[in-house]
């Protein structure tokens, strides 16, 4: 074990979460007024009494604000979901929502007429904005790969490194080793002496998705630093490669350039006496 991939090892970070990495408010907000007319219609089921009559009426008015009721119990597409109905059969969600009488079954049988008579929500869309806000926590696994971006994006503005994001490997010809496997690079960055195409990861868990992204990763670099003024750059990061360290160090040994948070300013050092 050579002394940088030691220091590789021994620094990564346990997380890459920024304090805008937990919940895209945007996309909550947006989430939420999409159904804002019908959560507003259905508001007029809270604390009412005879809830049965209630559903029925709001029924003859606009069948179709029943539509959306699997949001209320945190469910998304549940016209598309199969649950077990009371005589053990597979039903789709969507069915209860297609008349007042199974509309009043499920709101019955999910809890949420104890809910509305006892007016635990006062507001359905108060209530919804809370329930896309911990759906949103389910797609921070997603998030984790764009906030190494938006790490990295930080770091090259802050040492005035100049950067291309989301470069198409089609723009370089003379990269002809990739044949019809086209990529699109995190990053370019380019000096006076070399372009640098650069890909970004994190990884907070293990598996075998780590083994294909370091075999990945080398065979693309080998297709580029073949061509004289190129040259493949990967930084990744996360605990997850404590579970695939001979990969990891197997790519480490083929790709001469691969960094992390820690020792990313080993290449910022690099570019800065290349542009200088």
């Amino acid at each position: 074990m050579n002394m940088d991939f030691n220091e590789f090892i021994k620094t990564l970070s346990e997380t890459n979460a920024t304090l805008d990495y937990f919940v895209n408010f945007d996309k909550v907000k947006n989430n939420v007024r999409k159904i804002e007319l019908k959560l507003n219609q259905l508001n007029y089921l809270i604390g009412k009494n005879n809830l049965k009559r209630a559903i029925f009426d709001l029924y003859e008015e606009n069948p179709k604000v029943f539509e959306i009721l699997d949001i209320l119990i945190a469910v998304r597409k549940g016209n598309q979901k199969k649950i077990l109905n009371e005589f053990g059969k597979y039903e789709y969600m969507g069915n209860y929502f297609k008349s007042p009488e199974k509309i009043y079954y499920y709101i019955k049988n999910t809890g949420l007429e104890k809910v509305f008579k006892d007016r635990n929500v006062k507001n359905l869309i108060d209530y919804v904005f809370g329930i896309e806000v911990g759906l949103d926590t389910n797609a921070r696994k997603n998030r984790t790969g764009k906030n190494m971006s938006k790490i990295i994006t930080k770091i090259f503005e802050n040492n005035n490194i100049p950067f291309r994001k989301e470069v198409n490997s089609s723009e370089y010809k003379e990269i002809k080793s990739l044949g019809f496997d086209k990529k699109v690079f995190d990053f370019v960055v380019e000096t006076l002496k070399k372009k640098y195409l650069i890909e970004v990861n994190f990884y907070n868990s293990g598996g075998s998705k780590l083994n294909e992204v370091a075999r990945s990763y080398t065979e693309i670099a080998q297709k580029i630093n073949q061509y004289q003024g190129f040259e493949f750059v990967w930084i990744t990061d996360g605990k997850g490669w404590l579970d695939a360290k001979n990969k990891i160090q197997e790519a480490f040994n083929k790709i001469e350039k691969i960094y992390n948070l820690h020792t990313l300013n080993n290449f910022i050092e690099l570019i800065k006496m290349e542009l200088s």
